[in-house]
């Protein structure tokens, strides 16, 4: 009887026991649900104000760009239409206290000075990222990148007190001149313009498919025969963006070209002939400039503003074609 009775005394513990099991059991699923409802929720507000800050930021940007738009072109556009896009683009004279505005020796200037400067810091920056993404080894590639991005790092002034410094003394000791010329803004613009080039030209390179290059080497062409006749014309798009970039940054640079140029408002003949380029124009004259004076310098910005649109058109444009080429 005794053990009837001990035997019923441990089932009903045992079935207390699973009881309780099973209702901690369901206890820990509602609190693993609840837990994970309201992870759920906070991951979906973070999200959802990591969106709309993302978003603020974009109109921002795109505001101040329209901002800054109006303002240069309300400012601009009626000088230019009270003396004419073609007298104030292509006229020579630029005599702005006896109300003659003509900006076409400042737009040869910028583009005389940019087109010199790109003439030797193209191949040198091509050279330079063919070497550090084809040959180089990892070591001299790592130190070689350093110092790129430290050139890039640079302020423009200090280039232009370098040039001011050490390029003009140089030109004006052994070729003549003055020293303040094209070829000094073309040498150091050269040097400025350098990181972009080297950079992009670079990961165009080794964008290009491993695939390519050990299918030319398996056909027996040599290393440097890959990269020029393979490697390069597959990564031309990118080299063709290096340079159009390089180009707007060489168009929109002002303080050290405005320190080694000389600044005569007039078409240089030679490398040696002083000239002043549409931003130089503008830093140099508006701190006095007032009327229409002080509108054709804002016309001028706006002559540059389209400029480069039109070499980031130009860019997209090179970019789309890139990957329609990848793409066949």
């Amino acid at each position: 009887m005794n053990g009837i009775i001990g035997g019923e005394i441990i089932a009903a513990k045992q079935h207390n026991n699973l009881e309780g099991k099973s209702q901690f059991l369901q206890t820990g699923r509602w609190e693993r649900g609840w837990g994970f409802l309201w992870k759920s929720k906070a991951e979906y507000i973070s999200e959802s104000l990591v969106e709309k800050l993302l978003m603020l930021s974009a109109v921002v940007s795109i505001m101040a760009l329209l901002l800054i738009s109006v303002f240069i072109f309300s400012r601009g556009v009626p000088l230019i239409a009270k003396v004419g896009l073609g007298d104030f683009l292509f006229s020579l004279e630029w005599r702005p206290t006896q109300g003659v505005f003509g900006i076409g020796a400042m737009f040869i200037g910028s583009l005389v000075l940019t087109l010199a400067s790109l003439v030797w810091a193209v191949p040198l920056g091509l050279l330079t990222a063919v070497f550090m993404a084809e040959i180089a080894p990892p070591p001299l590639i790592r130190i070689m990148t350093c110092m790129v991005n430290l050139l890039a790092g640079i302020p423009s002034v200090v280039y232009g007190f370098f040039g001011l410094v050490i390029i003009v003394p140089l030109i004006r000791n052994y070729l003549g001149g003055t020293g303040m010329s094209v070829l000094a803004g073309a040498v150091i613009l050269g040097i400025m313009i350098l990181p972009t080039i080297i950079n992009i030209s670079q990961d165009a390179i080794q964008a290009v498919p491993r695939e390519y290059k050990e299918s030319s080497l398996a056909l027996g062409a040599s290393h440097y025969q890959t990269i020029g006749r393979l490697i390069l014309p597959a990564a031309s798009s990118g080299i063709i963006t290096a340079v159009v970039l390089a180009m707007g940054r060489a168009i929109g640079e002002t303080m050290a070209v405005v320190m080694v140029t000389g600044n005569a408002p007039i078409i240089p003949d030679n490398l040696l002939a002083p000239l002043r380029t549409m931003t130089s124009n503008i830093v140099l004259e508006m701190g006095y400039a007032a009327g229409d004076h002080q509108a054709a310098l804002f016309a001028t910005g706006a002559i540059l503003f389209i400029f480069i649109l039109l070499l980031n058109l130009v860019l997209n444009s090179i970019r789309r074609a890139g990957k329609r080429y990848a793409g066949n």
